[in-house]
């Protein structure tokens, strides 16, 4: 079997729906929907290993810290692990007053009695009833027509309508799922759930909650915003619904078709952590609703600490997140071509001179610390890097602001090392090439041993110290107009070492009253030659002094 040469012949085109009115498009998300997750039952029982007691209990205490306020803790008629859970949920007062928890059955009155019967005791709860309405399901799973489908979607609102009523102690609130919702006719979808509101009775202080899933996601997301606006205009007493958003993402695009769905008139999301479901997963609540966060819109889901949240779920789902998995990956904050790591750099550079608090930053569509993570990683070297990759990861592990001509003069070293190692370079890859190329902490011919500085009569400096040269001690004295240009002098009169001061820079490295200091020079020898010096120390004039030395390590040589 190999790909057709015309896929035609066999699969079709998905049919548009004739909406020529349509809202939504020029419409915005401005608040957040009710978030529901289905983590503990459309997510598990996609799972390899689907979760014991233990997980479970884990993966409901996660969803509660995020401040999930409406959970669908499982099928309680499947078996007796989701029935144990969900009925000890309720008898152990887990469920706090402002959660409330939901569970999914088909339409068959002892499946539904069982879901009553694991809820017994519950302050407030959801009963989720569905049955599938598409073409296909009808014609090739049921054998059945519209009428027949009809038929069990109200047979089973009436159990629940009965149900609740032989447990007045709990808020009962109902939601239906014409499932494969978005392989179906649009008007046989809200001739069902309108069937379904005469046998509830729904209003707008207890409203029923019509699920519209695209149990498979066979189009692109503007045709099931499309649906769903279709729908919502359709459907009779609208202010007695909520409607609630359940995609896939057989296509890739299941948070899109969230998002355009709730455009389109959606008011709430069902979905799981990082997007975990059957097949290519369901809609990844944690995506939807820091997409919203970078718009300046607070979700009311708190992912402060999005690692630890990221552990818990990859340990109860015993699945890893991908690295590049959005806001969360491994590597999604992180940059490797050169081009990138400038811009960022230069927006970390303008941040800090900003007077707002308005995020702008090359690259980086949110700010990783708003989800507990650090600025290490944003920026990882090898060979694809340029200067500013490197510069950046002495800043951040080194605390050294380079100045950008020596950047370009330290990059070709860190690019012949990233050549030769053929791998990202870390740290103190890139600190051991500075600390060698500038003579930091190696052997190297002059050494500051001590010094004094003094003020000539004439007003000009003259510097009185001890310099080793290959581990022999030599006392020397020069004179200039300042510090830098005595040692400058010295270095010509007792070593015949010739050099033209061009630069000099000079930083803190951290802040406090043992702060260090990072001084650079960059010099010209009588050849013509460049040189680039370092010092650091607690001094900020011995910095100097240690970093016209450091040049002449590498203008003698």
């Amino acid at each position: 079997m190999t790909m057709l040469k015309n896929p035609g012949a066999k699969y079709r085109p998905f049919p548009p729906i004739n909406l020529p009115d349509r809202q939504w498009p020029g419409r915005q998300i401005t608040q957040p929907p009710r978030w529901l997750s289905t983590d503990l039952r459309d997510g598990n029982q996609a799972l390899i290993d689907p979760m014991g007691a233990e997980k479970k209990n884990r993966f409901f205490d996660l969803l509660l810290k995020v401040g999930v306020k409406e959970i669908e803790v499982g099928f309680p008629a499947s078996g007796a692990t989701d029935f144990d859970f969900i009925s000890g949920l309720v008898r152990g007062n887990r469920i706090p007053d402002d959660v409330t928890v939901q569970v999914l059955t088909q339409s068959r009155r002892d499946l539904i009695e069982t879901s009553f019967a694991s809820l017994e005791g519950a302050k407030s709860a959801i009963v989720h009833l569905y049955n599938a309405v598409s073409p296909v399901w009808r014609k090739i799973v049921f054998g059945m027509g519209k009428d027949e489908i009809k038929a069990i979607a109200i047979d089973g609102a009436k159990v629940l309508r009965d149900q609740a009523a032989k447990h007045p102690g709990t808020r009962w609130t109902f939601e239906y799922s014409p499932e494969t919702f978005s392989t179906a006719e649009v008007d046989f979808s809200v001739e069902v759930c309108a069937a379904v509101m005469d046998v509830l009775q729904p209003s707008a202080e207890h409203p029923i909650i019509f699920n519209l899933p695209a149990t498979v996601e066979c189009a692109t997301p503007n045709i099931y915003a499309d649906q769903v606006e279709l729908f919502a205009r359709m459907i009779p007493n609208r202010e007695a619904v909520v409607i609630s958003l359940h995609t896939h993402n057989d296509r890739g695009t299941g948070i899109a078709a969230a998002e355009l769905g709730l455009m389109a008139g959606g008011d709430r999301v069902e979905g799981c952590l990082f997007g975990n479901g059957e097949r290519t997963g369901n809609c990844d609540l944690v995506t939807v609703a820091l997409n919203m966060y970078t718009q300046g819109i607070d979700p009311g889901l708190d992912f402060s600490d999005i690692d630890a949240i990221a552990k818990t779920v990859e340990y109860c789902n015993q699945l890893p997140i991908h690295p590049r998995h959005p806001y969360v990956g491994e590597l999604v904050y992180t940059s490797f071509s050169g081009s990138h790591q400038d811009a960022i750099k230069k927006g970390f550079a303008a941040r800090e001179k900003q007077n707002d608090t308005l995020w702008e930053m090359p690259y980086l569509p949110i700010d990783p610390a708003d989800l507990g993570r650090d600025y290490e990683a944003v920026i990882r070297v090898n060979s694809q890097s340029g200067k500013g990759g490197f510069a950046w990861v002495l800043e951040q592990d080194q605390g050294l602001k380079l100045p950008k001509k020596m950047q370009a003069h330290f990059s070709k070293h860190v690019q012949e090392l990233a050549d030769s190692a053929g791998r990202e370079l870390f740290a103190e890859d890139i600190w051991e090439v500075f600390q060698r190329v500038y003579h930091l902490n190696t052997p190297q011919h002059f050494q500051l041993l001590d010094y004094e500085e003094s003020k000539a009569a004439d007003g000009t400096r003259m510097f009185a110290g001890k310099i080793a040269v290959d581990d022999k001690e030599q006392s020397v004295s020069g004179r200039g107009n300042g510090l830098i240009s005595s040692v400058v002098t010295t270095l010509a009169e007792s070593f015949g070492v010739a050099l033209e001061i061009k630069d000099y820079t000079e930083h803190a490295m951290t802040a406090g009253s043992d702060a260090r200091a990072a001084a650079y020079v960059e010099c010209v020898t009588p050849s013509g030659k460049t040189v680039w010096g370092v010092g650091i120390d607690e001094d900020v004039a011995t910095a100097s002094v240690r970093a016209v030395l450091s040049a002449a390590n590498e203008g003698d040589g």
